[in-house]
C-alpha cells in the first residue's frame, strides 16, 4: 500500500542526491539572465575568459591558496584527472589508499603499464586507509571524502622527500574545511558541494606539483594532449580551457563561489553541513532501527550513510521517492541496508530535519 507523508513533514526541496548535488534555484536564475550574452560565445574570447578567472580567484580566495600555489582546471572530471595524473603527475609510482569505490578507480589507473605497479592499501568500506612512507613511491593519493560509503579521511602532507601527496576532493570541496598547505594537488569535479555540473575537473597545486608536472612534461614521456597537464596549467594561466569548457558548469560554479564567499567561506560552508549530517546521524544513534554506518571519527559531513536493521531500506527509499524525496538510495555496489543521504552545502539543514520527520513517519508505517 503506498506511503502518502503529510504535507507538512515533507522538505521544501526534497533532492538528497551525492551526485551531481541540488542546484540552488539563485543560481539557475542567474545563469538565465545571462544565457544569451554566455552560451554559445567563444570560449577564447573575453566573457568566458573573465569566468574562468573568476573561477580561479574565488577558489583560491575559498581555499586560501598558500603562496605559489594556483589553481587549474581542464577538460573532463574526476575520472580525467585520475588518468591525467598517471601521464603527468605520477613520476614512477604511487601508493593509493582505498576505503571505497572512487579511491579504487585512481589505484586502477596508477596501474598504468608506463609505472610500477602501485602500492595499494586497502580497508573495509566504512572505515578509512592511512599512508605509509614506501622508498621509491612519489606520489601518496586517497580521497578525502569517499562519496561511495560516507568515510572522511584526514588531510595530512606525508613526510616523504620528493613525494607529493595528492587528495581527491570531489564531494570534499566547499564542504569540509582543509589546510591546503597539507597537500600538493587538491582536485575536484564540481558537481557537488559546489552546486555544479559535469564536465571539468579543478585542482589546487602547490610549487612542487607544478615543478613536477611541468618536468614530467619535457622528459619525452608520451602523454595524449586531452589529459596533459602541462597543457591544462598553461591554459589555466590564460583564463582558458584546451578545448570548449562547458559554459554552464563554469557559470552555475562561479556563482555557487560568490554565496559561499559571501556568506563566511570554507569556515561558514563546513559548519552548515557538519550541522546536517550531525542532525541525521544524532537521529540515527537515538532510533533503535538505525545505526550511523562510519564510526565517529571518520564520519562524512556532507554523506552521511545509515544502516537499518529489520527494516527494508529499498522500501524507505522507494517511500520516499514516491512523495518527491529522491535520491536516497545507497550506492549500489556497497549493497548494504542503508540509506545514503547528502548534505551538502547546498542542502538547508531544515530540509534535513524534515526529511528525518519524513523517514520516521514511513518507518511507523512500515512497522
Amino acid at each position: 500500500m503506498a506511503i502518502e507523508i503529510p504535507r507538512e513533514l515533507l522538505p521544501v526541496d526534497g533532492r538528497f542526491g551525492c551526485g551531481p548535488s541540488r542546484v540552488r534555484p539563485a543560481q539557475i536564475e542567474a545563469l538565465a539572465a545571462v544565457g544569451a550574452s554566455l552560451l554559445g560565445t567563444s570560449h577564447r574570447k573575453t566573457p568566458v575568459k573573465n569566468l574562468v578567472a573568476s573561477v580561479r580567484e574565488r577558489l583560491s580566495t575559498l581555499f586560501d591558496l598558500p603562496e605559489g600555489y594556483e589553481i587549474i582546471l581542464g577538460n573532463g572530471g574526476s575520472t580525467a584527472f585520475w588518468d591525467a595524473a598517471a601521464f603527468g603527475l605520477i613520476e614512477h609510482r604511487a601508493q593509493n589508499l582505498v576505503f571505497g569505490e572512487f579511491g579504487g578507480k585512481f589505484a586502477k589507473a596508477a596501474a598504468a603499464p608506463w609505472l610500477e605497479a602501485p602500492d595499494v592499501r586497502t580497508s573495509e568500506p566504512g572505515t578509512v586507509a592511512f599512508a605509509e612512507v614506501v622508498e621509491g613511491v612519489d606520489v601518496y593519493a586517497w580521497p578525502h571524502n569517499e562519496t561511495s560509503t560516507g568515510a572522511a579521511a584526514p588531510v595530512r602532507r606525508v613526510a616523504a622527500d620528493g613525494a607529493l601527496t595528492v587528495v581527491d576532493a570531489t564531494s570534499a570541496a566547499g564542504g569540509i574545511d582543509v589546510d591546503i598547505s597539507q597537500v600538493d594537488v587538491y582536485y575536484f569535479a564540481p558537481q557537488k558541494n559546489l552546486g555544479s555540473d559535469g564536465g571539468l575537473w579543478l585542482a589546487a597545486v602547490s610549487p612542487a606539483a607544478i615543478e613536477r608536472i611541468e618536468r614530467i612534461s619535457a622528459s619525452g614521456r608520451y602523454i595524449p594532449e586531452f589529459l596533459s597537464l602541462h597543457n591544462a596549467l598553461t591554459n589555466s594561466r590564460l583564463s582558458q580551457t584546451l578545448n570548449t569548457p562547458a559554459l554552464t558548469t563554469l557559470h552555475l560554479l562561479d556563482s555557487q563561489l560568490d554565496w559561499i564567499l559571501a556568506n563566511g567561506g570554507l569556515k561558514w560552508a563546513a559548519a552548515r553541513t557538519a550541522e546536517s549530517s550531525g542532525l541525521l546521524y544524532d537521529w540515527a544513534e537515538s532510533t533503535s532501527v538505525t545505526t550511523p554506518f562510519v564510526e565517529a571519527a571518520y564520519r562524512s559531513p556532507v554523506v552521511a550513510t545509515i544502516d537499518f536493521d529489520g527494516v527494508d531500506a529499498a522500501e524507505i527509499a522507494k517511500a520516499l521517492r514516491a512523495n518527491g524525496i529522491v535520491d536516497t538510495e545507497p550506492y549500489r555496489k556497497l549493497g548494504r541496508n542503508q540509506l545514503r543521504i547528502a548534505t551538502f552545502v547546498s542542502i538547508e539543514p531544515d530540509d534535513v530535519r524534515q526529511l528525518i520527520r519524513s523517514i520516521d513517519y514511513v518507518l511507523g508505517h512500515l512497522a
